[in-house]
Parts: C-alpha cells; structure tokens; sequence
C-alpha cells in the first residue's frame, strides 16, 4: 500500500450508461483518500500509446449524469500479445502509475487479469457491461439503464403491434447472456423469450406457438436475444414459412440499447463499486472484482469471475410462460 501514490483508470470494450458514474467515483474517491488519479483514453489502447492525463476533481464534474464513457473505449489486439502488454507496462512506469482500475465486462477483465500476472501489478476490476453476464456480481454497470431503454421501445412497438395485429419480434442485445430478454420480457408484458440459454434444450418457437397463441391473441411481442445465426430474423422468417397466416415484423434495437443517462439505479452501483475500488487498493487486494451481491460489496478473484458462468435462473421463463397467457 505505501507504494502506491498513483491510480490509473480505462474503460475498456462496449460502452455501458453508469461508466462515467464509476469514473466520476474513483477520481473523487482516489484523491480523498490521498492518490494521484490518472485517465487513461481509449482502453488498453490508449495504455499502450500514452494516452495519459492526470485527472482533478472538476475533470469529472457533472459526468455522472452522461451515458457512454468520457474517457472513450477501443478494443485493443495489441494489447492480447505480450508485445502490447509490454509497452502498456512501459507507460505506467513512465507516467508512475502504481495501480489500474479497469472498467468493462469478461474480455477487460481477462486483460486485467493478464496483465496483472504477467509484471505482478495490482488491477481492480468493475464489471461495467449491459448484458449483465459477470460471474460474481447481482448486477452489472449499465443493465438496469438498458432494461428501461428496452422497455420503453417495446412499449412502444407494442402500439403498433396492437394496432396492426401483427407478431413483433424484437432483438435485443446479449450475446450468449439471455439476461436482457428474459427480464425485459417480463418488464415489457411480452409473451415470449427466445434466449441462448435454452436453444439446445427446445425449439423455443415452436413451444411458443404451441402455447395456444394463434387462438388466444392476433398480436404479440416476442424478444429475442441476439445471435449470428438464430436472432430476429430468423425466427420471424420461419413464421413466415410455417405459419403464413400472420403478419410479422422484426425490430433490432441495436446500439440505441448502450446509450441515454444513467438510471438512478446505474448511477447508485457504480459510485458504490467506485468507491469500493479505491477502499481494495488501499487494503492491498490485486487481481480481484468489485461485485455486489445481497446488497454487499464483495471482491471475487478474476480467475473466478471470468472462467465461471453466472448462473441464468430459467425459472423466470416459467413465471414468464404463466403470465403471457
């Protein structure tokens, strides 16, 4: 601990609404406690190229009310190979940066992790990634903020739904995390989920068609988690094919889902877990990341919270299931 003087924080891979918060709380929190805080620009990239400034606290003034990250976000390969991870070292020694606190979902956090081992430099992860899909946390920086986005564009699709008697099929952000459809669905009144958890389990559309919904409604709203091959569109052209006699149409919210301010929600963890940060730095943890679970900050190694699967509680597709009816 008496070694560190300086903390550097980045955020790293998709942007997520509450970044700025965590920023906005690891700048003030760093230097009430005593430390030099420095802003790293564009991620891992942005370390390699010394893309440095030491930050005050008027630098983060009335951030915490912005989506997105003022300290911007890049995907950086250089920074998988030794080689990047090499220069990025270099440039913390030259701008004396003792510590990171890195900001991002699964792939920043290997980074970290990596990087941590790699020279034995003390990282800090916040799980800041809208698709909610970090092992060891409740929650995740910018899930609530883009639960309500959605929410507010289904609502609205659902006008049109109703009016035209048509089947919506709305995709949503997500990956291979099903997090953000199952609860939206919920959130939204929607009558289905399609999400990657239960693929190779069932044919979700036929079991949603089976239900009794060509009998009972003439319009619905389905949301489906993205994917390369079984997303939106292709759900809707198989009803298309299999069930001609609808009228069906496919929405993909696409990025509109990262951004807009952050929900008080958002706003309320991400100080918590800003905070949080700076209090394991000067308690001595490395290689660790802030959660929150039952309402406690925890610190879960990288190691576990990368290689482990957050547990997706299908039994919500049931309480889904019941009220869609």
């Amino acid at each position: 601990m008496s070694k560190i003087k300086t903390i550097g924080i980045l955020t790293s891979g998709g942007d997520a609404p509450g970044m700025n918060a965590a920023i906005r709380a690891v700048t003030r929190a760093g230097i009430y406690n005593g430390f030099k805080i420095k802003g790293i620009y564009r991620g891992y990239e942005g370390l390699i190229h010394d893309e440095v400034k030491e930050f005050t606290t008027e630098d983060v003034s009335g951030i915490i009310t912005r989506g997105g990250t003022i300290l911007k976000s890049a995907r950086s390969k250089d920074f998988m190979t030794p080689e990047g991870r090499q220069k990025a070292y270099e440039t913390c020694k030259k701008e004396e940066i003792d510590a990171l606190i890195v900001i991002g979902g699964n792939g920043s956090l290997t980074g970290a992790r990596d990087f941590a081992m790699e020279y034995d430099f003390p990282c800090i992860g916040l799980p800041g990634t809208i698709d909610n899909d970090v092992y060891g946390t409740d929650a995740t920086i910018g899930y609530d903020t883009t639960m309500n986005t959605i929410m507010e564009c289904v609502d609205r699709i659902r006008d049109t739904a109703n009016s035209h008697e048509r089947i919506f099929f709305v995709e949503v952000m997500g990956r291979d995390a099903g997090f953000l459809a199952q609860n939206c669905a919920i959130a939204c009144g929607a009558e289905a989920a399609i999400v990657p958890e239960e693929v190779t389990d069932v044919d979700q559309l036929a079991a949603f068609m089976g239900r009794g919904i060509r009998k009972s409604k003439k319009s619905c709203i389905v949301i489906v988690s993205e994917s390369p091959k079984c997303g939106a569109l292709y759900y809707a052209d198989r009803v298309k094919k299999e069930f001609p006699e609808f009228d069906v149409r496919v929405s993909i919210l696409g990025h509109l889902q990262r951004g807009g301010s952050p929900s008080a929600r958002d706003r309320v963890l991400a100080s918590w877990m800003g905070v949080a940060a700076v209090e394991a730095v000067m308690q001595g943890q490395r290689n660790v990341m802030i959660g929150i679970r039952n309402s406690d900050a925890v610190l879960v190694p990288f190691s576990e919270c990368i290689r482990t699967d957050k547990r997706f509680d299908k039994r919500l597709l049931t309480v889904l299931d019941e009220l869609s009816i």
